[in-house]
């Protein structure tokens, strides 16, 4: 039987990335025939591949690609067993190739994309030869292919769970970055009101004033504070009142947290005590009937919403302006 040195071992792991120990019982089996060892593992990798294939890959990450002019990109997702597998440097570069093979080759569907290659290896059999190497099921769920009027921007979120790409006609980096950010972090149904159903739109406002009635609640009233937009700020769209008037009979203003300013306090939450009459009076002209007020004697010695609470002497000539 020949001898299996370590350099041998390590020649066959190159070539075949399988690992250590494999390499040198294919080897052994082989009697050191370093073809023989070679094809030992392609049958043991494969099987591998196979039985992990039974197994379900719920977790994984997102390949993202962006040429350099920013006009031509993709997304591109890889599905594995188990988070720590997705981070794997390995993984995560399989992921990335197979983006750009999308934006570059534009595969008609993941058939097309796995037949593609990288280096003299097909996608899929880079894929194959992974499972074997790390013994989870890994499968390539779905990708898209976007040629830019604009240019193009991204933001990857959660070790690349969640991505999103933005076509940005005008504007600056900083806003197709910051709505690319918005993007993955609540998931629209459309571009724009006028893409989303209405059916949608009566279906959520019922589900959530049912979920309301479900834990016990005899009257619904329904909240506005505000959304959140970046830059330090909350942006108040008064227009929301009217419409959520449609679906309950209440609608409070809250007045102290719509003037916020997350993070605009040195990491801390700030805010514009100045403008809560202001912003009770506007809400009031939409048809609010409700509002929300924080105060304080002095509220710059508040500890929770200091800079957005009122001072309690003013508290009675707003109210007094309201009725």
């Amino acid at each position: 039987m020949a001898a299996i040195t370590a350099a041998m071992v390590k020649d066959l792991r190159q070539k075949t990335d399988a690992p250590m120990m494999e390499c040198k019982k294919a080897l052994v089996a082989a009697e050191g025939d370093f073809a023989k060892a070679e094809e030992i593992l392609r049958v043991k990798l494969g099987n591998k591949a196979n039985k992990a294939a039974a197994r379900v890959a719920a977790e994984g990450i997102v390949g993202v690609y962006v040429s350099d002019d920013r006009k031509l990109g993709a997304l591109f997702e890889v599905n594995s067993e188990t988070d720590f597998v997705a981070k794997n440097p390995d993984f995560v570069a399989m992921a990335e190739a197979g983006a750009r093979l999308v934006a570059e080759k534009n595969p008609a569907d993941i058939a097309a994309l796995s037949a593609l290659t990288v280096d003299g290896k097909s996608l899929e059999e880079i894929r194959t030869g992974l499972v074997g190497k790390i013994g989870e099921n890994m499968s390539f769920r779905r990708f898209i292919r976007v040629e830019a009027q604009g240019r193009l921007d991204t933001y990857v979120h959660g070790g690349a769970k969640i991505a999103a790409m933005v076509d940005m006609i005008g504007g600056d980096d900083e806003l197709a970055h910051d709505v690319a950010m918005h993007i993955a972090a609540s998931k629209p149904k459309a571009l724009d009101e006028n893409g989303v159903p209405a059916e949608l739109i009566e279906s959520e406002r019922r589900i959530a004033i049912e979920k309301a009635r479900e834990a016990g609640a005899s009257d619904i009233w329904l909240t506005e504070r505000g959304n959140s937009f970046g830059y330090n700020n909350l942006v108040v769209d008064f227009r929301n009142i009217p419409d959520m008037l449609k679906i309950a009979p209440t609608v409070v203003m809250d007045c102290t947290h719509s003037v916020q300013r997350p993070g605009a306090a040195g990491g801390k939450t700030g805010g514009n005590r100045e403008f809560v009459p202001a912003m009770a009076r506007a809400a009031k002209a939409f048809g609010a009937n409700g509002f929300f007020f924080e105060v304080h004697p002095d509220p710059d010695k508040g500890l929770s919403d200091a800079a957005n609470m009122l001072v309690l002497n003013d508290l009675e000539a707003l109210i007094k302006s309201l009725l």
